[in-house]
C-alpha cells in the first residue's frame, strides 16, 4: 500500500462523514435500514480479494453497501437503548489513534499513553465531583478506560470474587460459593459477567415495593442468610440510572450494608453518570464513598464515540492482585519498580489501544461546559416530550427521568400495537420494554442533531400512528 494516496484516501473519508452528517441533521436518511436480513450479505462478495483494491472504490463501496444498511444512531430521530454519542473531536482523535497504533498495555509499551490516561481519568473523575479516592492523585485508587461498562463490571467482579476469597479464587475459582447481588433492573451484562467471573447465576434482591430500585434491608438478609448457609457474599452491583426506567438504587444505605459486611460494591452509573457533570444532576452521586468501584460511559453522553468506559476503583491493588499475570517477555524495570501503572492489569485483554486519546480530545475541543450543555440541552427536549405526551389523552408518561421518556397508551394492546407499527417506521426509532409487567415505550433523547423541531416531528409520527389505531 502506497502511503502517498493516504491524505486524498481521508480527505475523501471527511467530505463523506461531514455530508453525513449534515444528512442526519437535516434527517434526510432514515433511523433503520429497509432491506431484508441478508441484503449486505448478498451485495458482498463470497471471496476476499487477491490483489490490493484502490482505496477510493473501497470508500465508494461502504457508502453504497454498507452505510444504507445501518441504523444511525445520530438520527435526529433516534430514541433507542441509550444514546451512543460522536463528535468530530472524537472522530479525529480515532484517525490520530489509529494511525499511530500504539499498543498501551504498560508503561514501558508506550509511556505517553499511560501517563495521558491517568490524567484524562483523573481531570473526568474531578468533573464528576467523585470522591477523591477514586483518582490516581490519591496514590491509591485511579481509573482505567474499558470498551465498555460490561467489561468494567466483569473487572470489578472478578476483583470481588478474588478478594472475598483471600486471593484463592485465582487458582481455585469460586468452588461454588461466592454470591453477587444485583436486581431484575440492573442491565443484561451483569449476570452475563457474574457467569463468565465463575459466579453462576447472580442473585436477584428485591425491590422496594413500588419503586425499581433495590430494597437495601431485603439485600442484608439475604447476604446473611447466604452467609449462614455457608456461602461467601462476594459483591454488589448497584445501578445509578438503570436501563429500562433509569432508576436509581439506595446507593448509601446499599453501601452501608456492604460496609457492614465487606462486601464490594460496584455502582454501574453508565447512563445516569455523566449527568453529574451539571451540578443539578449529582443526586446520583449520593453513597459513592463507600463505593469500590463505578464506571461510567463516556460514549453515551459525552460526545465520545463508542467504545469508551471509564471504570474508576478506590483500590487499585485489588485489580492488580486479580488480574496480574506477567510472562517472561513483559518484564521490564519500570514495571518492577512499581512506581508506574501498567493497564494490562485492570482490564481483561493484554493488548490495548492509546484508548485516552479520544476523551482527551472531546474534553479539550467542548470544554466542560460545552459536555454540560450538551446534557442539559437532552434534558430540556426529554421534558419537552414528556409534556407533549402527557397532554394527549390516551396517552401516559410512566416515567421521566433525565434524557429517557417512558410511555404507554390507554391499553396494552394498543401500546403493543403502537410499537409493531413504529418499528416499521423509518424515521422514529423506540425501543419497547416492560415496566411492572406491562409494555411500554422507551424514548431515550440523545443525538447532536436533535432539537425542538425534531421532537415535535418524532411526536405528530407517534400521534399519526396512534390516530390510525383509534
Amino acid at each position: 500500500m502506497n502511503d502517498e494516496v493516504f491524505p486524498a484516501a481521508a480527505a475523501d473519508a471527511a467530505e463523506r462523514l461531514a455530508a453525513h452528517w449534515r444528512a442526519l441533521a437535516a434527517a434526510e436518511l432514515p433511523v433503520v435500514p429497509s432491506g431484508p436480513p441478508g441484503t449486505t450479505l448478498k451485495a458482498l462478495p463470497e471471496e476476499a480479494p487477491e490483489e490490493g483494491e484502490d482505496l477510493a472504490q473501497i470508500l465508494d463501496d461502504t457508502w453504497h453497501t454498507i452505510v444504507p444498511q445501518l441504523v444511525h444512531w445520530q438520527h435526529p430521530g433516534f430514541l433507542g437503548w441509550y444514546p451512543t454519542s460522536n463528535s468530530p473531536a472524537s472522530v479525529l482523535a480515532e484517525l490520530v489513534t489509529a494511525g499511530l497504533g500504539v499498543q498501551g498495555m504498560m508503561w514501558s509499551s508506550s509511556p505517553g499513553a499511560t501517563e495521558l490516561e491517568q490524567r484524562v481519568c483523573d481531570w473526568l473523575a474531578r468533573a464528576l465531583a467523585l470522591p477523591q479516592r477514586f483518582t490516581h492523585a490519591s496514590g491509591q485508587g485511579g481509573g482505567a478506560i474499558q470498551d465498555s461498562a460490561s467489561s468494567a463490571v466483569l473487572v470489578a467482579v472478578v476483583a470481588a470474587l478474588n478478594r472475598a476469597s483471600s486471593g484463592r479464587w485465582r487458582t481455585h475459582g469460586t468452588e461454588g460459593r461466592c454470591r453477587v447481588y444485583c436486581t431484575a433492573q440492573t442491565n443484561a451484562s451483569v449476570p452475563k459477567s457474574v457467569r463468565i467471573a465463575g459466579a453462576g447465576e447472580a442473585v436477584q434482591v428485591p425491590l422496594l415495593p413500588g419503586t425499581h430500585e433495590m430494597d437495601p434491608a431485603a439485600l442484608a438478609a439475604r447476604m446473611d442468610a447466604d452467609r449462614s448457609a455457608g456461602l461467601v457474599p462476594a459483591a454488589v452491583v448497584a445501578t445509578v440510572g438503570t436501563t429500562t426506567t433509569c432508576a436509581t438504587d439506595p446507593v448509601p444505605q446499599i453501601g452501608a450494608v456492604c460496609q457492614e459486611r465487606g462486601v464490594w460494591l460496584h455502582v454501574d452509573g453508565a447512563y445516569a453518570g455523566s449527568a453529574a457533570l451539571c451540578p443539578e444532576f449529582r443526586d446520583g452521586n449520593a453513597g459513592l464513598e463507600h463505593a469500590d468501584s463505578y464506571a461510567v460511559n463516556a460514549h453515551k453522553w459525552m460526545r465520545t464515540g463508542i467504545p469508551c468506559d471509564v471504570l474508576w476503583v478506590a483500590d487499585h491493588t485489588a485489580l492488580t492482585d486479580a488480574l496480574s499475570l506477567t510472562a517472561s517477555y513483559l518484564h521490564n524495570p519500570a514495571s518492577e519498580s512499581r512506581t508506574v501503572v501498567d493497564f494490562k492489569d485492570w482490564q481483561v485483554p493484554l493488548g490495548r489501544p492509546m484508548r485516552a486519546l479520544k476523551l482527551w480530545y472531546v474534553m479539550r475541543a467542548h470544554g466542560l461546559e460545552g459536555l454540560r450543555e450538551t446534557i442539559r440541552h437532552d434534558v430540556r427536549l426529554a421534558a419537552l416530550l414528556a409534556r407533549l405526551i402527557e397532554a394527549e389523552v390516551g396517552f401516559e408518561v410512566v416515567v421521566h427521568r433525565l434524557g429517557l421518556v417512558v410511555f404507554r397508551r390507554d391499553t396494552d394492546a394498543r401500546t403493543r400495537d403502537l410499537a409493531e407499527r413504529l418499528t416499521k417506521d423509518p424515521v422514529v426509532l423506540c425501543t419497547p420494554a416492560t415496566v411492572d409487567g406491562r409494555p411500554v415505550l422507551r424514548a431515550a433523547l440523545g443525538s447532536p442533531y436533535t432539537d425542538e423541531a425534531a421532537v415535535h416531528r418524532i411526536w405528530s409520527t407517534i400521534r399519526t400512528y396512534a390516530a390510525a389505531q383509534d
